[in-house]
């Protein structure tokens, strides 16, 4: 399988360096962004697999960036990432076309497991489509 590219979408830029090392040693192209309008510029120019994506973003937040995905990008997966014990944010995201959700803190093994889940149901997804 070729190296998975992620896109992480979180405006706090230490969480983001974490992420970007830690799933960088996994084979992983981890791609990042502050926030949710700079995100949707970056997938006019760049193909991802996966996108995970904050909940909680100053400017366009993560459930109105997901939405604006989905409408110009639906072969992307969205992780949709809650902090602050917000499962209702997770399950709002899913109902709005998100593939899973995940809660801060996290393993990195558990949100490496969701990523290849979500590559998977896409690949499955392009498959059928294709016929």
């Amino acid at each position: 399988m070729s190296r998975v590219r992620i896109l992480v979408v979180d405006d706090e830029p230490d969480f983001l360096k974490l992420i970007r090392r830690r799933l960088s040693k996994r084979n992983v192209d981890v791609f990042t962004s502050g926030d949710g309008r700079s995100a949707l510029a970056f997938l006019e120019e760049n193909e991802v697999d996966v996108v995970i994506l904050d909940v909680r973003m100053p400017g366009m937040n993560g459930l109105e960036a997901l939405k604006e995905m989905r409408k110009r990008f639906p072969d992307v997966e969205v992780i949709m990432l809650t902090g602050h014990g917000s499962m209702q944010s997770g399950i709002e995201g899913i109902s709005h076309g998100a593939y899973d959700y995940i809660l801060k803190p996290f393993s990195i093994d558990d949100l490496l497991q969701r990523i290849r889940s979500a590559c998977e149901h896409a690949r499955l997804k392009r498959q059928t489509e294709e016929g």
